[in-house]
């Protein structure tokens, strides 16, 4: 029987091979991530909601369906959390906000309802900031309880960190899936813009939104991905092409472009020397990798991202923002604020040139395989203030072309280090690929003792 003592060690993939041997039923599972959130939850907060009720039932349910001969696949019987703009039946959505904290949606999210499809399991809601922004969630890093998770899946990242869930749902528009991996320790999967239905999930911006995955590994968010990707027609973002079969490409040493501006002089010295390390230990694996420039018009990326944010944030929110001004955060207040000031043109100008940006990227990739840059700054920093700089992902938020981040080691100070890769245009197969290659040579998946203490 799976008990929490040794539930953080565990992978969807194995977790799958158990219960189709008959090793391990749901209702365990579900039991150990309950025991493991107990445990850890006043330490770290990771969980707006723990649906516990609901997901021993799903469970039982589950169960039967085994014992009857039916195994819906490898998410079957698999606990999950979602991050709290996920609309979920009957399931409270608060969006870290106080005046939503009545709202209780009469449908799924897509993604969400793609999960169940598949049997995975919802554990609960996990923190968000307020309205996926920028202002902190409660949520602390379960690596230095001092130190933030990211954000703005901070509850995301922190539980899948944690052993509380097995993978979880987030959703990125500058940096908010890849970064809280980086941060804890774990792989972030920020498929192409469109792959995922954003069906049922509170917007930031239409334009940039993307439903990105928190797992252990990169076979675990491959493994989400297939359940939840594919066209939606209640998301007119939706892309409208087959999925590619991410778990059957043949791993062969890939041909890398390393991004060295505009990514190494925003990192700082630990970070840039442990991503030369990473890149050496790669190249003397078979990989090919040669330095490629960064578009000039990256110098704009900040200014272009504000804007079309601002705008999108200030359209969705201004009916209950003039109602509930006050008890939006500040971040999230300032942001809406300064999109309600931007001009039509300025706004037309942004999205002209996010197409121009996604153009000059795309060309990057003609020649290689994969980007490879930092997967963050730095360490998380020491501090509950701040969600950390998504810096080194939000270039490939503004274009949309999919990204995954890979845990690589640990700081001086003990906090996981990641390295960031970004792939063509509709290979996320490709770029899964070259991720599972790279995570085989540095083998540096990390795991957390439960027993750790902040300090």
């Amino acid at each position: 029987m799976t008990t929490g003592r040794n539930i953080a060690s565990l992978t969807i993939a194995e977790v799958a091979l158990a219960i189709a041997a008959g090793k391990l039923m749901p209702r365990e599972l579900v039991e150990s991530c309950l025991e493991r959130i107990d445990a850890l939850e006043p330490r770290i907060q990771a969980w707006a909601l723990v649906d516990r009720e609901g997901a021993l039932r799903a469970a039982e349910s589950l169960g039967e369906e085994l014992r009857q001969g039916r195994n819906r696949g490898p998410l079957h019987g698999i606990p999950v959390g979602l991050k709290d703009i996920f609309y979920t039946a009957g399931l409270r959505t608060q969006a870290g906000s106080p005046f939503w904290a009545d709202f209780v949606p009469e449908y799924d999210a897509t993604a969400v309802a793609r999960l169940k499809e598949a049997g995975a399991i919802v554990l609960g809601k996990t923190h968000t900031t307020q309205f996926a922004s920028g202002d902190p969630a409660p949520t602390r890093n379960p690596w230095n309880v001092e130190h933030t998770p990211g954000g703005s899946s901070s509850g995301s990242g922190a539980a899948v960190a944690a052993g509380m869930c097995l993978a979880a749902l987030g959703t990125q528009t500058g940096g908010s899936v890849l970064r809280p991996a980086a941060y804890n320790g774990v792989v972030g999967l920020k498929p192409e813009s469109g792959r995922v239905s954003k069906y049922g999930v509170v917007p930031l911006s239409w334009t940039l939104d993307h439903v990105g995955i928190i797992a252990r590994t990169v076979t675990d968010a491959a493994l989400v991905f297939r359940a939840i990707a594919g066209h939606d027609p209640a998301d007119y973002h939706s892309l409208a092409e087959a999925i590619p079969n991410c778990l059957s490409a043949q791993l062969m040493p890939p041909r890398l472009g390393l991004v060295r501006a505009y990514f190494f002089e925003r990192a700082d010295e630990e970070m840039r020397r442990h991503a030369d390390e990473v890149v050496e230990r790669l190249r003397r694996a078979g990989a090919s990798i040669n330095e490629i420039a960064f578009p000039a018009s990256s110098e704009t990326i900040d200014e272009t991202h504000d804007a079309i944010v601002g705008v999108e944030a200030a359209a969705y929110h201004q009916e209950m923002f003039a109602q509930h001004r006050e008890e939006y955060q500040p971040r999230v207040r300032r942001l809406i604020e300064k999109g309600l000031t931007v001009s039509a043109i300025q706004y037309a100008n942004a999205l002209e040139t996010r197409l121009r940006m996604r153009a000059e990227m795309e060309r990057m990739l003609l020649n290689v395989d994969a980007l490879i840059t930092p997967g963050a700054p730095g360490p998380a920093p020491r501090s509950l203030e701040t969600t950390g700089s998504a810096v080194m992902h939000r270039p490939w938020s503004m274009v949309g072309l999919p990204a995954i981040g890979l845990p690589t080691g640990l700081s001086e100070d003990g906090l996981p280090l990641a390295i960031q890769l970004v792939g063509p245009s509709r290979r996320e197969d490709q770029l899964l690929s070259i991720a599972l290659w790279c995570e085989k040579v540095l083998g540096a998946r990390l795991i957390l003792d439960p027993r750790r203490r902040e300090g």
